[in-house]
């Protein structure tokens, strides 16, 4: 009998101005700067659209599923920065996704709480700016949900490869979840439970057919099997063999990528009731089928060769792709060392907290240049005209940022300011 064990990844950025509006001129402090970077206006404009038409309908949606069937189950990850901007401008999104998140049917996961790309930065198995950041996202759920005990861990973008998930193990993680692509599943199936290599961390490999045909293909015409109905789909997946069956997508499915006159919600407020006519299906969550299962073989994916859930490639080129995303994310890395400075100041969280906020992935993911189908998925999420808009956006922040902790550095006679910054 499979479980079958949706989750849905949520997360909204705060967004930079655009590279040729943003002013940086004059900058005051820290304060100051972080209202000229953040386009706060436009902030709240797209996380108020996206919670009209996809959190506050599919939060209804899935609490109204866990009140009519007892055995309905799923499991999401909300980040941190996400959850900020639901306190300040939309509260009613924000109560339903603590309802959920405090339902005993729902498993809530971790992940950092900038989704930020700082998993990359480390050797071995120490990060400890991947770890700090997992620690902030931990005290948020702490804080938001009242959730202490959280056993599964999702990386942004479902990146991975062994180092991380031996920080992940390190961290006290129980499991971590995977894309299961070909060339890492190598032949094997992603429906049951497999080990990290050289660790004692549970991998549980995305189903990315079955996962794609809802978050991706549900609404396209062209599709073989369009129109895809609820009872279509159920048919599938009790025809599937294995423990688990891994459903992982994007929240925003739900309504903002796949609208609702498509019938996305339709088929998910009818999917459990035909899930119900199989007596070899059940859905699950992730820590209970660690108690269920063990694992069936190592997963073992070089550090050369980091998996990722985006674009057809399945690799960070999503983020780090081209010379513009390279330099950027080096550039964030080199404003790390300098916040090194003011450390044991008042303004090292501040400046830290501007930081983080650089370091959203979806800032690197706006500058892909790559074309056919990923171009137009890139070019729809972002919010700058071209990637050079995004590209003159970031460096203008870091290379403020950068001026601004030297200046501070300079007029608190820190020892070293100078010769530090002209290092870096």
């Amino acid at each position: 009998m499979p479980l079958i064990q949706f989750y849905f990844e949520i997360h909204q950025p705060r967004r930079l101005y655009s590279g040729h509006v943003l002013n940086v001129k004059d900058v005051k402090d820290l304060d100051d700067l972080e209202k000229k970077l953040f386009d706060d206006n436009k902030n709240k404009e797209v996380l108020n659209k996206v919670a009209n038409k996809c959190y506050i309908p599919m939060n209804s949606l899935l609490l109204d599923l866990l009140d009519e069937h007892k055995e309905f189950k799923f499991s999401f990850s909300i980040t941190g920065v996400l959850l900020e901007q639901l306190e300040r401008y939309n509260q009613d999104a924000l109560e339903l996704f603590k309802q959920m998140a405090q339902h005993k049917n729902v498993e809530v996961l971790a992940e950092t709480y900038f989704h930020s790309l700082a998993s990359f930065w480390g050797i071995g198995a120490e990060r400890p700016e991947f770890e700090e950041q997992v620690f902030i996202q931990l005290d948020a759920l702490r804080d938001f949900f009242g959730i202490k005990d959280v056993v599964t861990f999702r990386n942004t973008e479902l990146l991975y490869n062994n180092s991380i998930a031996k920080t992940v193990e390190k961290l006290g993680f129980k499991a971590m979840l995977l894309e299961g692509i070909e060339w890492v599943m190598q032949g094997r199936s992603p429906n049951f439970l497999y080990k990290a290599y050289d660790s004692n961390l549970i991998i549980f490999p995305r189903n990315y057919a079955l996962s794609d045909d809802v978050a991706y293909r549900f609404s396209a015409r062209w599709f073989s099997e369009w129109p895809l109905t609820a009872d279509k789909y159920a048919t599938w997946l009790a025809a599937t063999p294995g423990e688990v069956i891994n459903l992982f997508m994007d929240y925003e499915t739900f309504g903002e990528h796949q609208w609702a006159d498509t019938g996305i919600f339709e088929f998910m407020r009818h999917l459990p009731w035909e899930v119900e006519k199989y007596e070899n299906l059940k859905f699950g969550t992730f820590r209970e089928s660690l108690q269920l299962f063990k694992p069936l073989d190592v997963i073992y994916v070089d550090d050369l060769y980091t998996v990722s859930w985006a674009d057809l490639e399945r690799d960070p080129s999503a983020w780090l792709g081209n010379d513009m995303q390279r330099y950027a994310f080096e550039d964030l890395k080199r404003v790390g060392e300098l916040l090194n400075l003011l450390k044991g100041t008042p303004y090292y969280d501040k400046a830290m907290r501007i930081w983080r906020y650089l370091q959203t992935s979806d800032h690197l993911y706006y500058m892909s240049t790559k074309n056919w189908a990923d171009g137009d998925v890139h070019k729809y999420f972002s919010p700058y005209d071209t990637p050079h808009d995004a590209f003159e956006a970031l460096i203008k922040a870091t290379t403020s940022l950068k001026l601004l902790i030297k200046k501070i550095g300079e007029y608190n006679g820190l020892l070293g300011a100078r010769r530090f910054f002209n290092n870096i």
